[in-house]
């Protein structure tokens, strides 16, 4: 589609590479142009920090408050007892009140590094949808929400089908998720003026839901926006790297294994992730994109620095690359390697190699380990490792030991 947008938010998003759909980009672009406009994005608190599958939309919220606009943070603290469905295989396990309380606790240590929050007309807002979901009257809600929500229509959604036609079971709790979502954009437009909702693309059904509900109830012109469901050049989810999911929390994921993850992004990936990721002018990601060889490197480590800083800060990037320098270039072990302490109890007479791999996180299990040992794929203190039965015992950890699995991914273990 052509379109060229008057406001500033609507060109980043479509320069950048954040754009999916939108439900009227003239009416949305003319609302921004017009003055300060409320948005928001929702988070279920299911667990103790977000991830990077989440940091395009935190970006997009960034993008937002420096274009003018209001970015609200919608934590799910009612919509977290009930679990969204949406493209998932089965129920997710409920929290309890204390458990969604604790996640979202944690979970706003990172918003804090992408948002200012205060009072101010362009300040953020956290808001939490137990306040308006936690007391609502079961009959006088189907009575007055629930009337406006087809189930045919429910059924339709690519959310709900996909499910229903893998003949996996689907809770009528999970099915009440999509009216609880709209319900939300509703009381958010009603109680702070909220004119846009945004999310991935898997979200698009439960967005309309909640802007013909608006339409509905209080006559209200609303809209949504979407961004594209990233994937990988190869193909993979983004957000997953062979360790796991890659957390945005620093006492889940070290700032060294953060940037490590963006140094090993893809030479076809780099361009778009730039753009996405970080703060460059467009021009500079495509022409960092755009380098071939060994000078695509360059433009990996700037990208690893950049969205590290944004995340972590100067310091935690400059130490991981660093870090990475030491141990790629010059062989050596480097001071901000994730390391894996013991004690003398937890070595006992002996500890496997292939136990230590896997407790070191450079594998997912002792299967894992010992093919990463059969396939030549590991070495121990930068030499190959070969012997999958090998005992480690204290007097070998009388210094640091180094593992690495593959040319990338290194651990230390070391002794209390």
């Amino acid at each position: 589609m052509t379109y060229h947008p008057k406001s500033d938010f609507i060109a980043v998003m479509m320069k950048r590479g954040f754009l999916a759909d939108c439900t009227d980009y003239q009416g949305l672009d003319d609302a921004i142009s017009a003055g300060v406009v409320p948005a928001y994005i929702g988070y279920d608190a299911t667990a103790k920090s977000l991830h990077v599958g989440h940091l395009m939309n935190i970006m997009v919220l960034r993008w937002f408050q420096k274009c003018g606009g209001k970015p609200i943070t919608l934590m799910g603290g009612g919509t977290t007892k009930v679990g969204d469905p949406s493209f998932r295989s089965d129920e997710r396990p409920l929290l309890d009140e204390a458990g969604i309380e604790a996640n979202i606790k944690s979970m706003k240590q990172v918003f804090a590094k992408y948002l200012t929050y205060g009072d101010g007309p362009t300040d953020a807002l956290m808001l939490n949808n137990a306040e308006w979901l936690d007391d609502l009257n079961y009959l006088s809600f189907l009575r007055d929400i629930g009337r406006h929500f087809s189930v045919n229509r429910m059924l339709s959604f690519e959310s709900v089908k996909s499910r229903l036609d893998r003949e996996q079971s689907l809770s009528f709790l999970e099915f009440n998720y999509m009216i609880l979502q709209a319900y939300d954009f509703l009381e958010l437009n009603r109680r702070y003026g909220c004119l846009l909702q945004m999310g991935g693309s898997d979200q698009w059904g439960n967005i309309v839901n909640g802007i013909d509900l608006t339409r509905r109830v209080l006559d209200q012109e609303i809209y949504g926006l979407t961004t594209p469901l990233l994937t990988t050049s190869d193909g993979r989810k983004m957000g997953k790297s062979q360790g796991g999911a890659v957390w945005l929390n620093g006492d889940m994921l070290s700032p060294y294994e953060f940037w490590q993850f963006w140094r090993n992004t893809t030479d076809a990936d780099t361009g778009k992730f730039l753009k996405i990721f970080t703060e460059l002018p467009v021009e500079e990601c495509d022409r960092l994109g755009a380098l071939k060889g060994s000078e695509v490197n360059d433009a990996k480590i700037i990208l690893a620095n950049e969205v590290t800083i944004l995340l972590h800060g100067t310091e935690a990037a400059k130490a991981a690359e660093a870090t990475a320098r030491e141990v790629f270039e010059k062989g050596g072990v480097g001071d901000d390697l994730p390391t894996l302490t013991l004690s003398a109890n937890d070595i006992g007479d002996g500890i496997s190699i292939v136990q230590l791999i896997v407790k070191s996180g450079l594998a997912g299990s002792g299967k894992e380990a010992k093919r990463l040992i059969a396939e030549n794929g590991a070495k121990l203190d930068d030499e190959p490792l070969s012997n999958a039965g090998l005992m480690v015992d204290a007097n070998m950890l009388s210094k640091p030991m180094k593992l690495s699995a593959g040319k990338k991914r290194h651990a230390l273990v070391q002794l209390s």
